[in-house]
C-alpha cells in the first residue's frame, strides 16, 4: 500500500492457510493498515528502519493489533515505541507455515533491514531503489552503503525482485549494469546525498 503524504510503501505478508500476517514499515494511514489485516492474525509489525515516514502509524497499530515490534537494535533510539523482538542478519521470523529471513543491509541507517519472503523477493525499505541507492546524510554512509551493495545486495541473484520503501518495485538483474558502470566512477572521494547510478557525481 502507498500511505502518507510522501507517499511510502507499506506492506502485508500474509500464510493463507493459517489467517496469520506481519505488517511491515506502517509508515501511516493507520485504518488503512488496519482494515487490511482485518481478518487475520497479526504476529508481528517489522520495521526496515526507524525514519519517521516508515513508523508513524506503529504506535495505533500495535495498540489495535498487540503484535510485537521486529526492529534491529542500531534504531531504537529513534523508534517512539519498544522493540519487543530485537533481530540481526540471518535471523528468522515464523508466519504461519512460512518465514521471513533478516538481512541487515547498513547504509541509509545503521539498523537497516530487509527481509527475504522467498521466492526471489525481498522487501528492502530504503536499501535500494530503481535506479540507485538510498540517500545517505555522510561519506561514511555513502561507503557504508557501497560496502553493502557490493557485498550483499549484488550478490543476489539476477531474478530478485526488490521491493522498496517508496516507488516501484525494481529488479536486481536490470540494475546490474548500470551499478557495474558506477563502481567505475570516483565514488570514493566524499560522495553522498541523492544519488543515481547512472547520475553525475559531481551534482550528488
Amino acid at each position: 500500500m502507498e500511505l502518507g503524504p510522501w507517499p511510502m510503501n507499506s506492506y502485508i505478508v500474509s500464510s493463507p492457510d493459517s489467517h496469520t500476517c506481519v505488517i511491515v514499515d506502517p509508515g501511516a494511514e493507520p485504518g488503512k493498515i488496519l482494515a487490511a489485516v482485518s481478518g487475520k492474525n497479526t504476529v508481528g509489525i517489522l520495521v526496515t528502519h526507524a525514519h519517521p515516514d516508515h513508523i508513524g502509524a506503529i504506535g495505533e497499530v500495535k495498540c489495535t493489533t498487540g503484535a510485537p515490534v521486529y526492529a534491529h537494535p542500531a534504531e531504537s533510539s529513534a523508534l517512539t515505541i519498544n522493540i519487543d523482538s530485537p533481530v540481526s542478519n540471518g535471523d528468522l521470523i515464523t508466519v504461519g507455515d512460512g518465514k521471513l529471513r533478516v538481512i541487515h543491509t547498513p547504509g541509509h541507517t545503521p539498523g537497516m533491514i530487509c527481509f527475504d519472503i522467498g521466492d526471489d523477493r525481498i522487501l528492502v525499505g530504503d536499501t535500494i531503489f530503481v535506479g540507485g541507492p538510498g540517500r545517505t546524510w555522510s561519506a561514511s554512509g555513502f561507503s557504508m552503503t557501497m560496502r553493502t551493495m557490493q557485498e550483499i545486495v549484488f550478490g543476489w541473484s539476477d531474478q530478485t525482485r526488490f521491493f522498496p520503501g517508496h516507488g516501484p518495485a525494481g529488479i536486481i538483474g536490470a540494475e546490474r549494469s548500470e551499478f557495474q558502470a558506477f563502481l567505475e566512477k570516483d565514488w570514493s572521494q566524499g560522495v553522498y546525498g541523492d544519488i543515481t547510478w547512472a547520475g553525475d557525481l559531481s551534482l550528488g
